[in-house]
């Protein structure tokens, strides 16, 4: 179990013991021991000593597992503080729920620590209601039977809350009686991945759990106040309070009832938040298209998840983690998509000289995961150029990524909702995210650059596209008007035309392809790539097994090879992707593109190869000779009808055979036209088995070392690097 933090101090003061096994916890003071293997009391020990450790109130004034008479029953409250060691003046009520409650369970909780507020003998003042991840606090008027909603408890000595809670580092000034005064308080703190996914997922339920939100409608607004948060995080300066917090805006106001103060409350809230997202929206107006459409309470509940986490400098890796999982099934139930395993995604990123000069685009990027990794790869460079413990290397160091982020790393999305995931997850990793844009990955270069008026996007000028396309999504040529084509002009797509065997075209003097009437998204987007590459540039992509063996892809197989030059085929297990819910087995394809003469030179080799084969086997005359003779028979009227068959079939059948034979030995020839080594692996073990749950085995690094080296050999022009 890893150690909170505010627990190792407790045991180091002595406040509070664990057992060897830490199943047990014992509260020092209060001599009582507890299972603290329940969740909910790993919640309470850690409210405990934050009231002491924090807050400053002494343990001997703080009871725990109060009884409380109600009505003919007793329950018990988790914490009650006193203003006095003899427990007869009560000040602040705690009640604990464990981190997994639903909204609704905390909404009961709210009502529960109430309901001991009132039937505890004396005056309570305050309210605590805490899951850990979640807390709320009232200032609570016994008499009038009054809560308002409050920022934060009061420290010990104090006579009531501070208006804010966090300020950029830890304090922020105010005008007291005239005078202006520092008033410490805390900043915001970075948080462990486990506990961002437990935000992301429980945030997400908040808004949509009770019905009123779809969870798509619920995402999207939970998106739009992470980025209020970050833009908040971005532009408080040192010593300046956040706006995305609960400010205590109305407590001295004697004229208003509580219910006023909160609506009060709740209307600068929301105020303070739409003046955020739309201050954001002039800087990164591609974000968002629509406004916040949420009421004031739900705002003020995802902004009580949230105003005390550091998103921004929290460790990117699991900001990305976390993102993703929190995700991972959303995106399978609402979208049918899924992620691209995080082990996949980084082999293949790393196996490629990405560099911060280079300019990088996944043309199908889902949530940007490859662009992420990509990005995390230049600023491991960056680490390594500059030390950042001398403060002069910070400016270059962040110029070094920030650049790539910002003018070389480019992400389409065909799904709306799904590309504002992925500029989202950018911000997180802070920027990159001006060039991830929402649009058909698959339509002209020209038109996607115009329409989105972003001219990045320009044909041979990536030097790497890494992607994960979608498989099986059939695009029909009655449909895209890039599958369209006319004797006019000449195709965008040579795989939306049908192929042309060469021993056909020569017997029936067909030369020019017809269109198909539909084509597979994956085979486009390799396509596609080739047009955004430059010339000598890199394409890693992953694709379903049956484009590199079915016969009826050879087609595809020949134009891979006429386009591009082979670099390297690894083979993933059949349950890579198990545990997303895909199950195509898939490979990784590694492709350098030909420049056009190369390709040319390629198309003429072959069509040389194919004259020379034609005419040494004598292929015209010797067809059309069968051809005479099986007309001649059909025109017979005198043999035998039965015999006459036969015949025809036997002609039909060494017909066959024949042009079997030359496509056998056209095949074998053709291979030696281009005769240059491929690395090949096949991965058993990728780090996790089909559930996606972690195993040690993992080939991946040892395969990427290699491939890495012979990556680097080939864009060199070394290309027997292995002979």
């Amino acid at each position: 179990m890893n150690m909170n933090p505010i627990i190792q101090q407790g045991l180091e003061k002595g406040l509070i013991k664990l057992d060897n096994d830490q199943k047990y916890i014992t509260y020092v003071h209060q001599n009582k021991r507890r299972n603290y293997a329940d969740p909910e009391e790993q919640v309470q020990a850690e409210t405990y000593l934050k009231l002491i450790l924090v807050y400053g109130y002494a343990p001997a004034r703080i009871q725990l597992f109060v009884n409380v008479p109600m009505g003919s029953t007793t329950k018990e409250a988790d914490l009650v503080v006193y203003h006095d060691d003899a427990h007869e003046a009560p000040y602040i009520v705690v009640e604990c729920k464990h981190q997994e409650v639903s909204e609704q369970e905390f909404k009961q909780a709210v009502e529960q620590a109430f309901s001991y507020a009132h039937s505890i003998a004396g005056m309570v003042k305050y309210v605590w209601v805490t899951k850990g991840i979640k807390e709320e606090f009232y200032l609570f008027n016994k008499e009038k039977n009054e809560r308002l909603t409050q920022p934060d408890i009061p420290y010990f000595g104090e006579s009531g809350t501070k208006k804010y809670r966090y300020a950029k580092t830890g304090v922020y000034r105010e005008r007291v009686k005239g005078q202006l005064q520092e008033i410490k308080v805390n900043d915001i703190q970075k948080v462990s991945e486990s506990e961002l996914t437990r935000l992301f997922k429980q945030a997400h339920d908040a808004l949509w759990g009770g019905g009123e939100l779809q969870p798509a409608e619920a995402f999207d607004e939970l998106d739009k106040l992470i980025f209020c948060k970050l833009w908040d995080e971005k532009n408080t300066y040192d010593g300046q309070p956040y706006q995305f917090q609960i400010i205590n805006e109305t407590e001295n106001d004697p004229t208003l009832s509580s219910e006023e103060k909160d609506m009060r409350a709740l209307a600068a809230l929301h105020k303070r938040i739409l003046a955020l997202y739309n201050k954001g929206l002039q800087i990164d107006p591609e974000v968002f298209n629509k406004p916040i459409d949420l009421s004031p309470k739900r705002i003020r509940t995802i902004v009580q998840y949230f105003q005390g986490v550091d998103l921004l400098n929290t460790d990117l890796d699991c900001k990305g983690r976390a993102f993703e999982t929190f995700l991972g099934s959303y995106f399978r139930g609402e979208f049918g998509q899924f992620f691209t395993p995080r082990n996949i995604v980084k082999f293949m990123v790393e196996v490629l000289p990405i560099t911060n000069h280079s300019r990088m685009l996944d043309p199908a990027c889902g949530s940007g995961g490859f662009l992420l990794h990509a990005l995390n790869k230049i600023r491991e460079q960056a680490n390594q150029l500059y030390n950042l413990a001398n403060p002069k290397n910070v400016i270059p160091h962040r110029d070094y990524w920030h650049d790539f982020a910002k003018n070389r790393l480019f992400g389409i999305e065909i799904n709306d909702r799904i590309s504002r995931v992925a500029k989202m997850n950018m911000i997180l990793h802070d920027d990159g995210h001006t060039n991830v844009i929402a649009f058909d990955g698959l339509y002209q270069i020209a038109h996607i650059a115009e329409t989105k008026k972003n001219y990045g996007f320009a044909e041979n000028s990536f030097d790497f596209i890494v992607t994960n396309p979608p498989f099986g999504s059939v695009i029909r040529q009655s449909e895209k008007a890039y599958m369209k084509n006319d004797e006019t002009t000449a195709p965008y797509y040579d795989f939306s035309l049908k192929e042309i065997n060469w021993i056909e075209a020569r017997l029936k003097s067909r030369h020019r392809p017809t269109p198909r009437d539909s084509q597979s998204s994956e085979v486009l987007f390799i396509e596609q790539a080739h047009h955004f590459l430059r010339d000598g540039g890199i394409l890693a992509i992953v694709l379903p097994d049956g484009i590199l063996t079915n016969s009826t892809m050879q087609y595809v197989r020949d134009g891979i090879a006429e386009k591009f030059r082979i670099v390297g085929v690894v083979s993933l297990p059949q349950t890579a992707f198990s545990h997303t819910g895909a199950t195509v087995k898939s490979s990784l394809l590694f492709l350098k593109k030909y420049s056009s003469a190369q390709t040319e030179a390629i198309r003429q080799a072959k069509q040389e190869l194919q004259d020379h084969i034609a005419d040494t086997h004598h292929l015209v005359p010797l067809i059309n000779a069968w051809e005479d003779e099986k007309r001649a028979l059909k025109k017979d009227k005198t043999s035998d009808p039965a015999t006459k068959t036969m015949q025809i079939e036997e002609l039909n059948e060494q017909i066959q055979a024949f042009c079997e034979e030359l496509e056998e030995l056209y095949q074998t020839e053709k291979s030696k036209l281009r005769d240059y080594p491929i690395f090949m692996a096949i991965v058993e073990y990728i780090g996790y088995d089909a559930t996606g749950k972690s195993i040690p085995q993992n080939d991946l690094p040892e395969i990427a070392t290699e491939l890495k080296a012979f990556i680097e050999a080939v864009d060199a022009g070394q290309d027997h690097f292995f002979a």
